[in-house]
């Protein structure tokens, strides 16, 4: 039997051994989901209200639990931990309250006597999830999709093995009847056999490019409905007449939060050239500041990474742009799975720090002449997850908003996910939506109804 070991990256000691699920057990478990749905699908509303406020009361009740794990597993730094599982708290409480009312059959006037739309759930649906946010990334999808009445099942990432389990408690202490959310303990090469079986409708995915590519392959052959969010290389556009003090404190939240691995996080920052001397100084101080070190800690606030291995990418990324003209102005260090804060200037077009996703804790800076330009650079991604802009001037932003190639544009704030709105990307970070009305439709049936009398 295969086993999967978890390593906590901080101290480099194994946490605990997982036996992976035989081809056998996960045939057994999604034919368990399966028929767990034909009846989970005739619960009401108030039913499965019930169960999903139960679910969000353990969360904050036993969060301490679930944050620990998180930091074990992949080093996010204790508060952050915290801070995501009340999130996961807030999405099920949203979902909970206004799940039904997003649900309702929507009458439409034609020549019937009366025709609708009514939305019904698909079945079970896979979930692929990463380990950066091990917690928030699962319950935005699985919250919405048992309030559909859909069967959730999750293939977590490997070094995150410990949150999987504990999701999956998360709803059995809740009370939901077994079967309704349950996870597969596989690694990556068990996916594709898991897509084709019959008996899971659909497929939601969020991870590398790559990684959705080929589940939108294997998908798209057997014909079933994929959700994918995948990576992101976010601009902070900041303008002149930017607010400089709060627009340094949003950028240094929004590149170095959870040690910046986050699809999201502002990577690229983008400034005009008459502040950009002031501003980067004074943005070096405060990254200065962020308190480094064990992530257990309550005030740490940048961990390691959750592998050596990603580290060394992120200082294969940071020598690279050097070589090619690069300046390091704070940090560009590495000792294992730790990387110092960093800060990057004379970071042009063409160098890995702009062109590439850095997933770690390295912000590149990069000048500009004029707005169009600064728009020109922001597009200039295969990605399109986010932007941020930064400038007092609201309404100019707002007119030019649209010319932004993304998935959310946010104004003097940074890019963040909100269970009320609706959050994705367009180009290489993917497509379909998560979250608000739109991410509770992604795994319906959109049904037609005709009646004449």
């Amino acid at each position: 039997m295969a086993t999967t070991i978890s390593i906590n990256p901080y101290s480099g000691k194994e946490i605990k051994s997982y036996n992976n699920h035989t081809k056998k057990e996960v045939e057994e478990i999604i034919d368990k989901a399966d028929k767990r749905f034909y009846n989970w699908r005739e619960t009401s509303f108030a039913q499965r209200k019930k169960l999903m406020l139960a679910a969000a009361f353990e969360l904050k009740e036993n969060k301490e639990e679930y944050a620990e794990t998180m930091t074990l597993e992949m080093g996010k730094p204790i508060s952050q931990a915290l801070a995501e599982v009340e999130k996961c708290a807030w999405v099920c409480e949203y979902y909970a309250e206004n799940a039904e009312e997003q649900l309702q059959n929507k009458i439409i006037k034609t020549d019937a006597h009366k025709s609708y739309v009514s939305y019904e759930p698909l079945g079970v649906v896979l979930a692929v999830m990463p380990w950066n946010y091990p917690f928030w990334q699962v319950f935005r999808f699985a919250a919405p999709a048992l309030m559909a009445g859909n069967i959730g099942v999750l293939k977590h990432a490997s070094n995150v093995f410990g949150s999987a389990l504990n999701i999956e408690k998360v709803f059995k202490r809740a009370g939901f009847p077994e079967h309704c959310f349950t996870t597969l303990l596989v690694g990556s090469d068990a996916v594709a056999e898991i897509i084709e079986n019959e008996k899971v409708k659909a497929v939601t995915l969020t991870g590398s490019g790559p990684a959705g590519s080929s589940v939108a392959s294997i998908a798209g052959k057997n014909i079933k409905k994929t959700v994918l969010e995948l990576g992101g290389n976010n601009a902070l556009v900041v303008l002149r007449d930017c607010d400089m003090e709060k627009t340094i404190a949003t950028c240094v939240q929004a590149r170095f939060q959870n040690t910046g691995q986050s699809c999201i996080a502002g990577k690229r920052l983008i400034i005009d050239a008459s502040i950009s001397e002031e501003f980067v100084e004074k943005l070096v101080h405060k990254v200065r500041e962020l308190k480094s070190g064990n992530p257990m800690s309550e005030e740490t606030f940048v961990g390691t990474l959750a592998r050596e291995d990603l580290a060394k990418d992120l200082e294969k990324q940071v020598n690279d742009s050097v070589e090619a003209g690069a300046k390091v102005v704070i940090g560009g260090n590495r000792l294992e799975a730790y990387f110092d804060p960093t800060v990057l200037t004379h970071v042009t077009e063409k160098m890995p720090a702009f062109k590439q996703e850095t997933f770690g804790p390295v912000l590149s800076v990069t000048t500009f002449k004029n707005v169009n330009e600064a728009i020109a650079l922001s597009n200039n991604s295969k990605f399109g997850l986010g932007v941020s802009i930064f400038t007092k001037d609201i309404e100019e932003a707002q007119k030019m908003a649209f010319q932004f190639d993304e998935g959310a544009v946010f104004i003097n704030e940074l890019v963040k996910s909100d269970p009320r709105l609706p959050f994705g990307g367009v180009k290489e970070s993917g497509y379909g939506r998560e979250l608000s009305i739109n991410g509770i439709h992604e795994f319906v049936n959109k049904k037609t109804v005709y009646i004449n009398k």
